[in-house]
């Protein structure tokens, strides 16, 4: 699928109807299929009794959202069992405490789809929509969801501000910009947690580290910092 095709399919009122339709019905890529599924099936013993997901999943949001999360991939045992981005895991309940404090969520619990979980003014998406193996995605499986990301990007018409979460997500939408001819390198595009960039398509990317709890634990990534980020993605939204 080319850009004017992406452009096209966009401007359609139904298209994030329908591109959701399309990423939960993805099949692209065999080893996360085979582990999404083995997942699903396997359960964590915690969580015996729910019904997994066990499909990729779909972005999450307001669609005038100013302000887009970009985030790595589904976790395991958190999206992958119930169908949400960061929606019951430990990355979910260091995240949506934050959203509700700067305004973003009009809760700070995100348990399952139906918890009444609404989203002012942001957009949660993901380079890889299924849980990939040790939660590290492949390049050719980055590239087969890359279709999906361009939709969405393509869709959201109002954002002003991309917040990535961790490398790959800060990667994921620099490539974005080199499909559609706006970035030659990334070079000069180098991640670091609080690090801001204007875009050649006149966005900020500010990059953060990522809420898994490898990082959160260590103390890699505090309350403090993340609280920050998004307090400034807040205010270069109004900017």
């Amino acid at each position: 699928m080319n850009l004017s095709q992406v452009a096209s399919l966009a401007m359609k009122a139904d298209w994030l109807i329908q591109l959701n339709r399309d990423v939960i019905a993805c099949a692209k890529c065999p080893r996360l299929v085979a582990h999404r599924e083995q997942v699903a099936r396997e359960k964590r013993r915690s969580y015996r009794d729910w019904d997994y997901w066990g499909k990729p999943v779909p972005g999450f949001g307001d669609r005038d959202a100013r302000v887009l999360i970009m985030g790595l991939a589904p976790g395991a045992h958190g999206s992958n069992r119930t169908g949400r981005p960061f929606t019951g895991d430990a990355s979910g309940k260091f995240l949506y405490p934050v959203l509700h404090e700067t305004g973003f969520a009009n809760q700070a619990t995100a348990t399952h789809r139906d918890d009444g979980l609404q989203l002012r003014d942001l957009y949660i998406t993901a380079a890889a929509r299924c849980a990939p193996p040790d939660n590290k995605p492949l390049p050719e499986e980055l590239l087969n969801c890359a279709p999906y990301l361009d939709l969405e990007l393509e869709g959201l018409k109002k954002l002003r501000v991309v917040v990535a979460l961790g490398k790959i997500g800060f990667d994921a939408y620099l490539n974005y910009l080199k499909r559609r001819g706006l970035l030659t390198s990334k070079a000069a595009y180098i991640f670091a947690h609080g690090a801001q960039y204007r875009l050649p398509d006149g966005k900020v990317l500010l990059a953060s580290y990522h809420p898994s709890n490898q990082n959160t634990q260590t103390g890699k990534l505090t309350r403090g910092m993340f609280l920050k980020i998004f307090k400034e993605a807040a205010r270069l939204a109004d900017t």
